[in-house]
């Protein structure tokens, strides 16, 4: 077992803070702070002497708005120097693949294009106008939205139970579901310009527009399993017929053009997401640029992510990934060099121009968005702003790897910490151990407000990159290939009982917490291991059998390679599902679940729910009306992180000053 131990040294000045018992310290970080401080970013553009960005606004019910301040403001966002451009009640959401992404694009002239929540078609803000539709399609919704070479690009997918009559593709078929393409912002009018496999995504046109380039995949893969780099010319009457120019071994991502017949891309072929070149010219096989055993990009959950950006210079700005985020900057000869950011988490290149870059991601006090000048070799924040909190709230998060059954497992700790209180002697604090979603997804190790909300209060966090998770790598991802379940619950044990070990947290107070396929983690675990002593699970997985009934477009194969193709491995599906094991639940659960929940819907909490009653488990389900998969709603996150507390201190008997109480059946 290897980490830097998470205890902070007691000092001379903590030793004089009042010994209060773990999880009942006062903090003023509240789940109303919480909700506002870690906003969800959408998306950002240069657009002229501006920059615009997508953001959340939970006040507003949860909604997508776009944003704009100017290049030159100060360094630090304030209220005054941030404008409005998409007003209430519009929200920029896209639902293609039920993730979405790529929900709005900018041109430099301040056109606004966007894909309209309510009715997923693609409407259209002229500057000093009013938001008008641009498409009427409802059989079809849109997403991806990416404007170059003066043409707006989509993705282009059938609505969920809509006839396929009067598609330009072969109707019926999983190739005619989706397509790439392009809208004419003046008509409306829909021109189709490529389609070939189940999924197309992540389009870009080369600079002269004869040229387009993009992914595309079919089930049962998924985008991190196998893709392949496709070009097509676009400039006739009728779109050439495409070309596969890389992948069908990895999983390629992330088509960007370099000049008229260069193209980059990424991909995952020799063990780690690098990025690669390839002409357009047949025949000349593509070649790495900078590879490194590190990831730049990850899953490709929504259609907006991108992990790269091509500067001028024949330079590459490129996230690469190792559990944490750094950002890099590839020289044309391929020398790399590192860009110092504060952000380490969750890091995504949004938009360049010329040297310099907007990222995304977050930070121990902010998540934001900062300016890079590749020139000058700075990093200016421009979104978002510091917590506003002592440094002393935050915890001194370190690393953690302890051996599993399947190979090293990678986790973060962040351990309780306060300005204000400490831990009574002689007790060791609670843990609330995380369970990321996907599964195919990670934790980046940067403690954000929703984690601060617990360690405030004397509750340390752990958070796990078991056995499937992105950052390290092709070879630990595939570990859950067929071991959905399996590795991922003997992981999040493991961990949680390493840290146990090192006498960081009370081996008798550790719960367990997931939404998704996390949920799915944290059934599993209660019912097959005795590591926790409590769980929380959001909108979790109870019955796989059940999700693979219901699951449809994108997600409609993943369980295929996490645990096996039906109807032949029915068997483990049904042996793997939580709700087959109740028995053996034998500790509290919270159930926290979105009325409206696409992907898992509110079905599976209610079967556990109601065999946890049956056999007398201590239990409570709160159903968050109008949610989805994900809480948006400041008072659902609000309550959400209200109510867990509650539990934990009813569980671990403990007091939650100024929480109302929940109620366990």
């Amino acid at each position: 077992m290897t980490a830097a131990h998470p205890d902070r040294p007691e000092t001379s000045e903590t030793a004089a803070l009042p010994a209060l018992p773990y999880g009942s310290w006062p903090s003023p970080l509240t789940a109303e702070w919480a909700s506002a401080a870690s906003p969800r970013l959408e998306g950002a553009a240069f657009v002229g002497d501006e920059i615009w960005w997508g953001q959340s606004v939970p006040a507003e019910g949860g909604r997508t708005a776009v944003f704009r301040r100017a290049l030159t403001a100060a360094a630090t966002a304030t209220a005054t120097a941030i404008e409005t451009v998409l007003p209430t009640p519009w929200s920029a959401r896209s639902a293609v693949h039920d993730y979405g992404g790529g929900a709005w694009a900018a041109t430099d002239d301040g056109r606004l294009f966007f894909v309209e929540k309510s009715d997923q078609q693609v409407w259209r803000l002229l500057p000093g106008g009013t938001p008008q539709p641009l498409t009427a399609d409802p059989a079809h919704r849109y997403g991806g939205l990416r404007w170059g070479a003066d043409t707006l690009l989509a993705v282009r997918e059938r609505a969920t139970g809509a006839d396929a009559a009067g598609d330009d593709t072969a109707a019926g078929t999983d190739a005619a579901t989706r397509a790439i393409v392009a809208i004419d912002v003046a008509t409306g009018d829909v021109r189709t310009l490529a389609t070939g496999t189940d999924f197309v995504a992540q389009p870009t046109l080369s600079p002269d527009g004869a040229l387009l380039a993009w992914i595309g995949w079919d089930d049962p893969d998924m985008p991190w399993d196998r893709t392949r780099l496709r070009i097509a010319r676009i400039d006739g009457d009728t779109p050439a017929a495409p070309v596969d120019v890389a992948g069908g071994s990895g999983a390629v991502l992330q088509p960007e053009w370099r000049d008229e017949r260069t193209l980059l891309f990424l991909d995952d072929t020799t063990g780690f997401w690098n990025p690669w070149q390839v002409s357009a010219d047949a025949g000349i096989p593509p070649i790495p640029l900078a590879p490194a055993d590190a990831d730049t990009g990850g899953p490709l959950w929504s259609l907006g992510m991108r992990w790269y950006g091509v500067l001028d210079g024949a330079r590459i700005l490129a996230v690469r990934s190792d559990g944490s985020d750094r950002l890099v900057l590839i020289g044309p000869t391929g020398d790399v060099s590192p860009v110092a950011l504060p952000a380490t988490g969750d890091l995504l290149i949004e938009a360049v121009r010329g040297h310099q870059a907007l990222v995304s991601g977050t930070a121990p006090e902010t998540t934001g968005i900062w300016l890079i000048d590749a020139d000058a070799g700075t990093a200016r924040q421009i979104v978002g702003a510091s917590l506003g909190i002592k440094r002393a709230w935050l915890p001194r998060t370190a690393p953690l790897t302890v051996s599993g059954s399947s190979g090293d497992v990678h986790a973060f700790v962040h351990p309780p910490a306060s300005p204000v209180a400490r831990g009574a002697d002689g007790e060791r604090p609670p843990y609330l151990v995380l369970v990321h979603g996907g599964p195919t997804g990670r934790a980046t190790g940067v403690a954000d407000s929703r984690v601060l909300f617990f360690t405030s209060r004397g509750i340390g966090v752990l958070e796990v990159n078991y056995g499937g998770s992105t950052g390290y790598g092709r070879a630990y991802r595939e570990r859950l290939r067929g071991q959905w379940g399996v590795v991922d619950v003997a992981d999040v044990a493991a961990a949680a009982s390493g840290l146990a070990a090192t006498g960081a947290a009370d081996p008798a107070r550790l719960a367990i917490k997931g939404g998704s396929a996390g949920g799915w983690t944290v059934l599993a675990a209660l019912a097959r291991t005795d590591v926790f002593a409590a769980g929380i699970s959001r909108y979790g997985v109870g019955d796989a059998r059940a999700l693979a009934a219901a699951s449809h477009g994108f997600e409609a194969h993943y369980l295929d390679g996490l645990i096996g193709p039906l109807p032949e491995a029915e068997e483990v599906y049904r042996e793997r599902s939580p709700l087959t094991h109740i028995e053996g639940f034998d500790v509290p659960v919270l159930l926290l679940q979105g009325s409206d929940d696409p992907v898992v819907p509110p079905s599976q909490a209610e079967a556990i729910r109601d065999a946890l009653a049956a056999h007398g488990v201590p239990h409570a389900y709160v159903r968050y009306e109008g949610e989805g998969h994900g809480f948006r709603r400041a008072e659902t996150i609000v309550h959400a992180l209200e109510t867990e507390l509650a539990f934990l201190g009813q569980v671990f008997e403990f007091e939650t000053p100024g929480i109302p109480p929940v109620t366990l059946t």
